[in-house]
């Protein structure tokens, strides 16, 4: 599974590399899908170190930067020395050097008893040749919190491997709309891209070619402020398939022209604090 699926998402970067793309962003669990209680699964994750070489040699070979979606590592706890497994996005630059890496912070519910959260280590921008880069990780996408932190480390492009599928929605919320979570995605990503005047660029698994009425919720794409999505070839399915974006950043700038958000941000007396059980004034936040 790991090589066929490795395979598949090098053809993607080559052919992404031959026509003229400078980074390639793949999705989170690209490699294994989610599958935690796989007996193979600790076999499996223990070889992410080769995978991620395969990626940075790829890179490399094809003169791209890479954002290889994530990749779940094996790791052996020093106290208790019992497995424990991350969920790590990386950002590798065209040279095959590891520019930055990312430990997924807010896990999804049913992720939690398998996966070991970043917790309270701080979200870092990462400066890349096409600009300082935050990543982020599915879930995390649910939390504006995550890209304000970003946003005030000085990030222009927020990056967002994912595994994200329809039935990720209850049972209540599918008996009244089965496509919530497309709305949930589109509505969200569009948000954050205009709130944070910043770039995001959301790389989502997709079924099988032919399977258009799969669980896959797909719509991966690039979302600008003003504009809104890109990627014709992907931003309205859920198969299997690669856009190539041409992103303008000056759309970011003007933005942030416009709409002052990263100057309020960086004002000395800018009023919101993250207050939780705080007292302010007579009242309890």
């Amino acid at each position: 599974m790991l090589e066929s699926n490795y395979a598949k998402a090098a053809r993607f970067i080559r052919e992404a590399a031959s026509k003229g793309a400078q980074l390639a962003v793949l999705p989170e669990y690209h490699l294994t899908n989610w599958v935690p209680e796989d007996p193979n699964i600790s076999e499996v994750c223990g070889q992410w170190e080769m995978y991620l070489n395969k990626y940075r040699a790829l890179a490399k070979e094809c003169n791209i930067s890479v954002v290889p979606g994530t990749i779940v590592e094996r790791h052996i706890d020093e106290e208790t020395r019992e497995d424990t497994f991350i969920n790590v996005a990386y950002f590798l630059d065209n040279k095959g050097e590891i520019l930055g890496r990312y430990q997924k912070k807010n896990l999804w519910h049913p992720e939690r008893p398998y996966l070991t959260s970043s917790t309270h280590e701080p979200h870092e921008v990462i400066q890349t040749p096409i600009g300082p880069v935050g990543l982020l990780i599915c879930w995390d996408l649910a939390f504006p919190e995550a890209f304000r932190e970003l946003i005030l480390a000085g990030a222009k492009i927020i990056i967002i491997p994912t595994f994200w599928t329809l039935s990720d929605c209850s049972l209540y919320g599918l008996s009244i709309n089965p496509q919530s979570e497309a709305l949930f995605l589109e509505s969200t990503i569009t948000s954050r891209a205009f709130e944070n005047t910043c770039a995001v660029i959301f790389a989502n698994a997709g079924g099988p070619v032919g399977s258009s009425s799969s669980n896959y919720a797909g719509l991966s794409r690039v979302v600008v402020p003003f504009l809104g999505a890109l990627g014709d070839e992907t931003k309205d399915c859920n198969e299997e398939a690669m856009s190539i974006v041409d992103l303008d950043m000056r759309h970011v700038e003007e933005a942030e022209a416009n709409y002052k958000i990263r100057e309020d941000l960086a004002r000395e007396n800018w009023h919101y604090v993250y207050r939780r059980g705080q007292k302010i004034g007579h009242g309890k936040l």
